[in-house]
């Protein structure tokens, strides 16, 4: 069985009366257990789109998607016992400590606190989030520090199938690299699918082991790093993965946009 199944997606947003915006245009792709998959484009590109509806935040208007043989449409219940979801945008009680929030997110999951205080301290502690700041309100921390604490969250009980979108934007190197050293080790030790959309070239690189490449809501390329830098070599250099980009879709990569 398939961990993500997704065919002939589509979604388009109403801006105005006279205004729609096509976010998803016939999105098809499958992954496989264990696999870490990547989304590449950069924002406007409908990979958030794409995470909400595997997550069942959001509806599709066409097509359908699976996880883990489950329908997100018609088995919301199911799929949210499945996944968990890393966005740039996570909600925290803000007067809580990250402590704190981590502890209630597991008791939402029916895991006891005392199983799970170690694993939290741990994982804080990882990321480097100071001891101090752990039991201080989640409004006295950084935004990366939040971001660092929405990335344990999902990691506290190890789901079946990861999805994170942009998990590591606005942390410095070095917090990338942690983040992305917990995600392989969580893929290491739990088989866990992950689903990652980025707009970072070199995180697509190092993390997936294979690559979609998402334009306008188009899936227009896929395949595994190695093999999409192949189809674009010339005069026997390796291209990176903005060379692969700007060979695929005619556009400059625009990290900012």
């Amino acid at each position: 069985m398939r961990a993500l199944h997704v065919e002939g997606l589509g979604k388009t947003f109403r801006k105005s009366r006279s205004k729609r915006v096509q976010a998803l245009r016939g999105v098809s792709f499958a992954v496989e257990p264990g696999e870490i998959y990547g989304i590449l484009g950069p924002n406007g590109s409908g990979k958030s789109t794409l995470i909400r509806i595997l997550a069942t935040l959001l509806l599709p208007d066409q097509g359908s998607a699976q996880v883990l043989g489950y329908d997100v449409v018609r088995q919301p219940r199911r799929v949210r016992e499945l996944v968990h979801r890393v966005s740039t945008e996570a909600a925290f009680f803000k007067k809580l400590s990250p402590m704190e929030n981590l502890l209630y997110g597991a008791r939402l999951y029916g895991v006891p606190g005392r199983r799970v205080a170690r694993r939290a301290r741990e994982l804080l502690s990882h990321l480097g989030i100071p001891k101090d700041r752990q039991r201080r309100p989640m409004e006295q921390l950084s935004r990366g520090q939040q971001q660092k604490v929405a990335v344990a969250r999902a990691l506290l009980t190890p789901p079946r199938v990861l999805l994170l979108d942009e998990p590591t934007t606005g942390l410095d190197p070095r917090s990338k690299k942690e983040v992305q050293e917990l995600v392989l080790g969580l893929r290491a030790r739990e088989g866990t699918t992950v689903l990652l959309t980025t707009h970072d070239m070199e995180e697509a690189d190092r993390l997936c082991d294979r690559v979609a490449i998402l334009d306008e809501g188009r899936l227009v390329a896929e395949g595994t790093p190695e093999e999409l830098k192949a189809r674009v070599r010339s005069n026997g250099q390796l291209p990176t993965m903005e060379d692969v980009f700007f060979a695929l879709t005619g556009k400059e990569w625009d990290d900012e946009s």
